[in-house]
């Protein structure tokens, strides 16, 4: 497995009506490199948004095929990682930063 610079581990935030309401538990969405792992993930974030990580869970989304205007098209898999944080700290995403 290659190893990757801890600031590469973070892709984006999610962004949805689930990843918001998440929020009000203290649980935020990101989307992540596929070789991160959860110790890079916590320090990544930890470091640039200065809060304090409690829980990491992730979960590998797989590729799916689908039927766009009658041709076969693949709709990529990706990592996303659901991050707990302590209580009474939060990341505001819609800075855009």
């Amino acid at each position: 497995m290659k190893k990757i610079n801890y600031l590469d581990s973070i892709i984006s935030p999610i962004i949805t009506e689930k990843a918001t309401s998440l929020s009000e538990q203290n649980k935020v969405t990101f989307k992540i490199n596929k070789n991160a792992s959860k110790k890079s993930i916590k320090k990544t974030i930890e470091k640039i948004f200065k809060v304090k990580v409690i829980k990491i869970n992730t979960i590998n989304k797989k590729e799916k095929n689908k039927i766009v205007r009658g041709k076969l098209g693949k709709k990529r898999g990706f990592k996303k990682a659901l991050v707990t944080l302590k209580k009474g700290q939060s990341i505001d995403l819609s800075l855009g930063a």
